[in-house]
């Protein structure tokens, strides 16, 4: 391993869909890190869901040997990070643990929400940041127009950025020279007391938790006892080691090397991200100031299909929560869908992500409620309440106000899209706060209650922009609105799973469209089934499903009106009576399509 002065600990940040794993892929190559007969496109993309999505969702690590135009051998620990607005706190736990960030620009695209958002997290984090200007082979590249972007938009000095295409390979060769020249080598001290921080982990079945550390002073090594700083657990290191990208076992990690550990540790909770590892016998003063926790900001119901998968569903998020801390979860019940767990996401692209592994890697068939926000209820007597359950809403007559969380977003458009995308803002309640024009794209802010974002907004945006739009958001405070909860009722039994908490505007739209949808899913019964959406005891919406009609008069034939008569007067009293006692059947399909809408 290298001196300090010749390591040089970097990462790679982007907007979603820049080329930062295209460009991990041609460092790799570039270094020899990867042997050329495992070489696959997106190599640190290791999910199946990652390939097939084109995304990144986990960070990864991994230490490339590099000799520089001195003849010096330095090593270059790369850590690639996502470029989805739901990870960014990914981007933030990544950027700790570095000195420098390249930042990738498109040349086709130029500065994007996420661009911005991603840079101001390196400014906050002190990094020396790098622009990289991407994909200078397409026809539609823009080269000096982008330099411009980065000055504007930026304020970064654009004489610096490096054109390449990391596709075809070109100027990567001078990317790699940037990092050696430009990113200043780690500080620290190999004589001091060991001071690590954990900046991911990951639980494997056979060594337990694997924690990614960046030691910032002293040295780990096999066999030492290593403190745990935040919740004084000691445990005995088994194994140090760097990703090359594999996990490759090395003597120690010293002074400003990145690498891992493991320690016989049970619980990925115990080695939290953020943590402090000290050595037991000779521990540091100070630990780090750790990192802010990342909050969930959707919540939506997970219940299994079958009943006997609970205790399957319980064990498969507890193995997920293990590599994503950002998942949280309780227990919850449903009149309608049994027992099941109220799970909190940082958004909706995580929520897809996790049910998607939940039904994959675990073989569960889930249903999912319908995805709400965590709402603020401040009741007559005073109290604060935050509630993210509609079920949990106290009853109106002890509410004071309720207040939803709203979130600041940044828009990139280009300008011919500005009418549609201002429409859709409207149509979602949300507040005009800036406009810049930037050559032929221009950069709106909005402030948009969450509750309207989080289901179909991204999508909406894409489609009316040709998926030229990009978004960034960021949450900015608690506000009071008039919101109502909408219940739906079946023969006047309100169904729990189905309650939403909407604007008063937007409540008679929503519940049309609701008892709609049932109206068409739920199969007929032997009795007149009602279907009413209501705000309390107001009934806003209603449809109908008609009952069906047994024919009790096929027997009749000929004779007098009066028998036929009363044979139908007779069905009808037993429909009457079947609508006060009978259940209405509900099939999960019903639920399945409703909760998708």
């Amino acid at each position: 391993m290298a001196p300090p002065p010749r390591i040089r600990n970097f990462s790679i940040v982007a907007h979603i869909d820049h080329g930062k794993s295209t460009l991990a892929d041609r460092l790799l190559a570039l270094t020899g890190a990867m042997d050329p007969k495992k070489a696959v496109d997106q190599v640190l993309d290791s999910m199946d869901l990652e390939r097939e999505r084109g995304i990144t969702i986990k960070q990864h690590t991994v230490c490339l040997p590099n000799r520089a135009r001195d003849g010096q051998e330095y090593t270059l620990n790369l850590i690639d990070t996502p470029g989805h607005v739901d990870f960014s706190y990914e981007v933030s736990r990544s950027l700790a643990a570095c000195e420098g960030a390249l930042l990738i620009v498109d040349a086709a695209q130029g500065v994007e929400a996420q661009t911005l958002a991603n840079f101001f997290l390196a400014l906050e984090a002190n990094l020396t940041i790098i622009p990289v200007i991407n994909k200078i082979d397409l026809p539609q590249a823009d080269v000096e127009g982008t330099r411009r972007q980065i000055a504007e938009i930026l304020g970064l000095n654009a004489d610096d950025a490096i054109p390449i295409s990391a596709k075809v390979g070109t100027g990567v060769p001078e990317v790699l020279e940037a990092i050696v020249q430009r990113i200043p080598p780690p500080a620290g001290d190999a004589a001091a007391p060991l001071k690590a921080l954990v900046f991911d982990s990951f639980y494997d079945p056979y060594q337990g938790v694997v924690v990614y550390v960046r030691v910032f002073d002293g040295r780990v090594r096999r066999g030492m006892p290593a403190l745990l700083m935040s919740n004084g657990r000691v445990y005995e290191v088994q194994q140090v080691g760097v990703f090359t990208p594999e996990m490759k076992p090395v003597e120690e990690l010293s002074a400003g090397q990145v690498g891992y550990l493991t320690a016989g540790i049970k619980r990925v909770a115990d080695a939290k991200v953020g943590e402090t590892i000290t050595d037991a016998l000779r521990p540091t003063r100070a630990p780090f100031p750790g990192y802010r926790d990342a909050k969930p900001m959707v919540f939506a119901g997970l219940y299994p299909v079958e009943d006997t998968a609970y205790q399957s569903l319980r064990d498969a998020l507890e193995k997920l929560r293990l590599n994503d801390s950002a998942l949280t979860f309780e227990p919850e019940t449903s009149m309608a869908l049994g027992y099941g767990f109220r799970c909190g996401f940082l958004g909706l692209l995580h929520m897809e992500i996790v049910q998607e592994r939940l039904e994959r890697e675990f073989g569960l068939t889930l249903i999912i409620t319908s995805p709400s926000v965590r709402y603020r209820v401040v009741t007559t007597g005073g109290e604060t309440v935050e509630i993210d359950n509609p079920s949990r809403l106290p009853p109106i007559g002890e509410i004071d106000h309720i207040e939803e969380p709203h979130v600041r977003a940044s828009i990139f458009a280009p300008t011919e899209f500005m009418n549609p995308i201002y429409r859709l803002a409207q149509d979602k309640r949300g507040e005009h706060r800036s406009l810049e024009y930037l050559g032929k794209r221009v950069h709106i802010t909005f402030d948009f209650p969450l509750a309207e974002i989080i289901v179909d907004f991204y999508d909406r945006l894409k489609s009316i922009s040709k998926g030229y739009a990009s978004l960034d958001y960021d949450f900015l405070e608690f506000r009071p609105a008039d919101l109502v909860k909408l219940d739906l009722l079946l023969n006047g039994d309100p169904v729990d799973a189905l309650s939403v908490i909407v604007h008063r505007d937007k409540a008679y739209e929503k519940g049309k469209a609701l008892t709609e949808k049932l109206r068409a899913v739920i199969p007929r019964q032997l009795f007149e089934v009602a279907i009413q959406a209501a705000i309390g005891s107001r009934v806003i919406a209603r449809e109908t499903v008609k009952a069906i009609r047994k024919n009790v008069t096929a027997k009749c034939y000929g004779g007098d009106i009066t028998r036929k008569r009363k044979l139908l007067e007779q069905q009808k009293e037993g429909k009457k009576r079947m609508k006060q006692v009978g259940k209405v059947e509900v099939p999960q399909e019903a639920f399945l399509s409703v909760l998708r809408s």
